[in-house]
């Protein structure tokens, strides 16, 4: 995990009724809490490990509307206002600029995808526009790479993970939420067919209503259930330079490469056309719905199948709740850093900005992405258990839009009108 994530203290006193349950502290379960707890819903957040100690901590930061699909631009959107509106609800600073981001064309192909794209999205009006060459050199100067031209959205953006999501969950406490972690919830508990609570490692919690927002984990917990969510996982090895001198504010992303500006100076670096790809009992049970998915992006994908496979088959995927669960084997899932991709991505990068030559290293490290079949998200009711909410399946994307998707779970489980219209994110369009 990184070093630089805010960790901190919270009650492990267990209430004995609340009105809602969170299962998950990552972004989106946070922000739901945020929200819950400024309308004075009682609501009590429960973390396995330590809140934003996986996923949302070791993403890249990148708050963007730039090659969302067009049903996802509206989440988008709304998540800018929130992202803006952030530092006063939370009386923090959490690193958010609208400092523009870039994507890379190297050929006239990817260039027509950029165009391709653009045009998808039109009826939003957004601030995106096509670069050529000469316009990404003078946006970001001191190149070598030779690009065909580019595509750039000004009013997209960046955030800290490390800082964000602790200062959220610290905000949501102030406001009357309960946030307890080091805590796994092992299942629900149901009477006359709803939702009526959790049974968690240090007892059971009465509730109203649940919502799961715990990432690669929401798979397994609800498979226990009866339920298939279909998410299947890849792994992103990330690093960060020491402070230096770099070509410019702008996020960069280009076909085997990703940059952005650290708060602390240094550089978030990624490699951005290549993700290992473990193989998983899961990938034989609904890896058939990926196909399609599998043809456009194999080039992407490191594909292996070794220890991961073993320590995944040997947690449970049955169990009772008087029995130790997965939650409790794995606090934080901490997947192994990928040395090889994170020195390809460096290359390449010091190849196109000779500037990064300079770069050096002050951490590494990996984070496990659960992915849907259409790489967009669940937020939505599970008509199967009545009460029961999921807010899950962002598929490596969900820390730009964590303000609005949670927000948008807090509406669905507070019947307040929603943020936006959450039809694209159905579960039962799977």
């Amino acid at each position: 995990m990184t070093k630089t994530l805010d960790r901190f203290n919270t009650t492990d006193e267990l209430p004995a009724a609340t009105t809602v349950v969170i299962i998950g502290g990552g972004i989106v379960g946070v922000s739901a809490a945020l929200t819950l707890a400024e309308r004075n819903i009682p609501v009590v957040l429960i973390e396995k490990g330590h809140v934003a100690g996986e996923q949302s901590s070791r993403n890249l930061g990148w708050v963007r509307k730039t090659s969302r699909h067009a049903a996802d631009i509206p989440l988008a959107m709304a998540a800018d206002r929130l992202w803006s509106e952030m530092p006063e609800r939370v009386g923090h600073s959490l690193g958010y600029q609208q400092a523009g981001i870039m994507f890379l064309a190297k050929d006239d192909e990817q260039m027509a995808t950029h165009e391709a794209w653009l045009n998808s999205v039109k009826s939003f009006d957004l601030d995106s526009t096509l670069l050529s060459s000469a316009q990404v050199d003078q946006r970001v100067p001191g190149g070598k790479g030779n690009w065909v031209g580019g595509i750039y959205t000004g009013s997209d953006g960046r955030a800290e993970p490390s800082d964000a999501v602790p200062m959220m969950a610290k905000a949501a406490i102030e406001k009357g939420a309960i946030i307890i972690q080091h805590c796994a919830v092992r299942m629900l508990s149901t009477s006359g067919g709803k939702v009526s609570g959790v049974v968690t490692e240090k007892g059971e919690i009465r509730c109203e209503q649940v919502l799961l927002a715990s990432g690669a984990w929401s798979r397994r917990f609800l498979g226990n259930h009866g339920i298939s969510l279909p998410t299947l996982p890849v792994i992103c090895s990330v690093m960060r330079t020491k402070p230096m001198e770099g070509p410019t504010d702008i996020a960069v992303g280009a076909p085997d490469f990703s940059f952005r500006k650290h708060q602390d100076g240094g550089f978030i670096v990624t490699q951005r056309g290549a993700l290992d790809a473990p193989i998983t009992l899961d990938h034989f049970t609904v890896g058939w719905r990926y196909l399609e998915q599998l043809r456009a992006q194999r080039r992407f994908l490191r594909v292996s199948m070794g220890r991961y496979f073993f320590k995944d088959l040997a947690l449970k995927r049955r169990w009772k709740a008087d029995s130790v669960s997965p939650f409790e084997r794995i606090r934080t899932m901490n997947p192994a850093v990928n040395p090889a991709l994170n020195h390809e991505a460096m290359t390449n990068l010091r190849d196109a900005w000779p500037i990064f030559n300079n770069a050096e290293l002050a951490e590494a490290w990996a984070g496990l992405i659960d992915i849907t079949p259409d790489s967009n998200p669940v937020i939505d009711h599970v008509k199967a258990i009545p009460g029961l909410t999921l807010a899950t399946g962002f598929s490596g994307h969900g820390f730009g839009t964590g303000p609005a998707a949670g927000q948008l779970a807090a509406d669905l489980v507070s019947n307040a009108a929603p943020l936006i219209d959450p039809s694209p994110y159905r579960f039962d369009r799977f």
